[in-house]
């Protein structure tokens, strides 16, 4: 079985690829404007579970994922051809939440130093 850090350098060498593939030569209008979050190969080098997003957020889920799903056999066999494996291992894509939970974390956190502002200049102003 591969080290962790092995797999972890397959998971990141697939995610460039894929990059690069879908940039250049993907054309399906399904795929277009989604970018691969993570790659994630499992100890057997069975499955290789590739995380997805996109700027739009989860609304487009599920064509993404259906335009992946429905690209994979081309997906895979590019891959192998640019990844040095001696067994490719199966491809699963999933939607990853993370961009979308990030931005809402990021939203709360503003909200939170404007409160804190506000009631800075609302004590100043009390003082004062």
């Amino acid at each position: 079985m591969p080290s962790e850090v092995r797999l972890h350098r397959i998971g990141d060498r697939m995610k460039e690829e894929l990059s690069e593939l879908l940039l250049f030569k993907l054309s399906d209008p399904r795929v277009q404007g989604i970018y691969i979050t993570d790659v994630l190969v499992d100890r057997e080098l069975a499955y290789a579970n590739i995380y997805i997003s996109a700027i739009e957020g989860s609304e487009r889920a599920k064509e993404a994922l259906a335009g992946f799903n429905a690209a994979s056999g081309f997906i895979r066999r590019h891959l192998a051809g640019r990844v040095n494996l001696r067994s490719f291992p199966q491809l699963r894509f999933h939607w990853d939440p993370t961009p979308e939970q990030a931005d809402h974390i990021e939203r709360v956190l503003a909200d939170i130093r404007e409160e804190e502002k506000d009631r800075e200049e609302n004590t100043e102003k009390d003082e004062g």
